[in-house]
């Protein structure tokens, strides 16, 4: 079995079997990573993957999984990005308002 090094950022380089590394790529958007569970520290770690290291790990015996990008993650968008304090104050409106049961329970108009 082949032994794939790679970098833990707490713990430096360490040794992985190829079924201790998880590979995810994506086919509509260059955005692969992979994954393991560190063997000295056991914390997770998560790595951006271009597609020199794609072909090393699975020439290397790690089995890639196929996950999808929502169409929502490829747009582009305008404007300032959402804040803390509007975040907060859009939960905490949730909290007063049942606007999705207030519509729900509304008559159905012909």
């Amino acid at each position: 079995m082949t032994t794939i090094r790679a970098t833990c950022p707490s713990c430096n380089e360490v040794e992985l079997d190829a079924d201790e590394l998880s590979l995810f790529v994506c086919p509509t958007a260059p955005k692969a990573f992979y994954a393991f569970d560190c063997p000295s520290c056991h914390g997770e770690v998560r790595k951006a993957a271009d597609d020199h290291v794609v072909n090393l790990l699975m020439r290397g015996g790690v089995e890639p999984l196929v996950w999808e990008i929502p169409a929502e993650g490829l747009e582009e968008h305008d404007g300032a990005a959402l804040t803390y304090d509007e975040l907060l104050d859009f939960v905490l409106r949730l909290g007063t308002t049942d606007l999705l049961a207030a519509v729900a329970e509304a008559p159905i108009r012909h």
